[in-house]
């Protein structure tokens, strides 16, 4: 943990918190709001809203959450909102399409999922968590009409992706137009001093400074992140793309995926994802630019490091045991458990493989195994496997399959 609120400069208050920032705006008034909560001993209230349209974080979402934590660490209030009202409408940022409708227990089921994750780097007894269906939901008929008054539809168009859709002939939703007046009202409601949000959510964010003041409260200040690259390097991080790094996946799955970034962009991953000061980060390069440290050391101490954040110091050093073992030495546990094939399976070509990881021991249930496979944590003689059938290739004897720390050999 870094030093209180009351032992920091406010010019050191205000180097931590920059870090990591494209944008704040308007940056002279963070100072000035820093020098007002010291003086009046008043912590800021510093949001980001989360919509729980899919059941897991990875860690794109965590750079954000990590700024909320810096703030956190140096006394101020951090309002976690999981937007519960605004998933139903999907946030259009950054889409070309209008986003299908989740059903309302689709977003509850995933709201208690990312209250569980975002823990693993918040202090739960230091975040206000809110849910705002809280305040949307009972707004009448006559609040929405004098919300949605307050912008018009020029204002909206401004916005890049709406333009875009609007000159290509896309179609767009009278409720897409409302998301981001309500994700404003949402400021509002708690009286933000300070929002977060990806550079994708600046327009949101500029919205919620403008209704902040017609409501007659002070503006917030808004500050965006950097949208992190996915594992491939260019696109940004998304399960849909499958370059993600899921916050929940097994250790040794964490550290295998982080071991196969580009040596480029482990610094972005250093910048985003760690505590590293940009003067160390600036040092690491430098050693490695002049030969005193291997770039591969940096991308182990990396991956430990963020191994370590979502599972402790101990998993991170039993998962570098085991990427060191088996991959880079290409060995297998000695004492791995050998099966033969179920009977039932013998002689197809297709294997159903959740049944298979529950029949050899390496799942606990169907549900279990089923889960294993969409995280990625099952691989099938050394490559990762999602499906919930194997193939098993012409000439194939026996399969080495690896789920976590477990292995296991299959006799075909």
């Amino acid at each position: 943990m870094h030093e209180p609120l009351s032992s920091m400069t406010i010019d050191q208050q205000l180097e931590y918190l920059s870090k990591g920032f494209v944008e704040i705006i308007p940056e002279d008034d963070l100072k000035k709001r820093l020098i007002a909560a010291e003086k009046e001993g008043r912590p800021l209230r510093v949001k980001a809203g989360f919509d729980p349209t899919a059941p897991d974080i990875h860690l794109g979402h965590t750079v954000v959450i990590r700024k909320l934590r810096h703030f956190q660490e140096l006394g101020h209030t951090v309002v976690f909102v999981v937007g519960a009202a605004t998933a139903l409408i999907g946030d259009p940022s950054g889409r070309s399409a209008t986003r299908p409708a989740l059903t309302r227990e689709e977003v509850e089921a995933n709201a208690e999922t990312y209250k569980q994750q975002a823990f693993k780097i918040l202090d739960p007894d230091k975040t206000e968590l809110r849910f705002n269906s809280e305040w949307l939901m009972p707004l009448q008929f006559e609040d929405l009409m004098r919300l949605a008054s307050r912008y018009t539809v020029a204002q909206m168009l401004e916005r890049d992706d709406f333009s875009k859709r609007y000159q290509s002939g896309q179609p767009i939703g009278i409720h897409e137009l409302m998301y981001p007046l309500a994700q404003a009202y949402d400021s509002v409601a708690i009286k933000a001093d300070v929002e977060l949000g990806g550079t994708d959510q600046k327009f949101n964010l500029l919205v919620g400074r403008d209704i902040q003041r017609d409501y007659g409260l002070t503006p917030q200040i808004i500050a965006t992140t950097p949208l992190l690259e996915g594992l491939d390097g260019t696109q940004k991080m998304s399960k849909s793309l499958d370059n993600y790094i899921g916050v929940t996946e097994p250790p040794e799955v964490m550290y295998r995926k982080v071991m196969q970034i580009s040596d480029d962009l482990m610094f972005r991953y250093y910048e985003l994802l760690t505590d590293m000061t940009l003067a160390e980060i600036a040092a690491l390069k430098s050693s490695i630019a002049g030969g005193q440290q291997h770039p591969m050391q940096s991308k182990h101490d990396l991956a430990a490091r963020i191994v370590a954040d979502y599972h402790s110091a101990d998993a991170a050093q039993d998962a570098d045991a085991v990427f060191r073992k088996v991959v880079q030495q290409g060995q297998v546990p000695e004492d791995m458990p050998v099966h033969d094939l179920p009977a039932e399976m013998k002689g197809e070509p297709s294997i159903p493989a959740h049944k298979l990881l529950r029949a050899i021991g390496l799942a606990s249930s169907g549900a279990e195994a089923n889960r294993k496979l969409k995280e990625g944590a099952v691989s099938i003689n050394g490559e990762k496997h999602r499906e919930m059938s194997f193939d098993i290739p012409s000439g194939v004897t026996d399969l080495t399959i690896q789920v976590g720390k477990k292995w296991a050999r299959v006799k075909l």
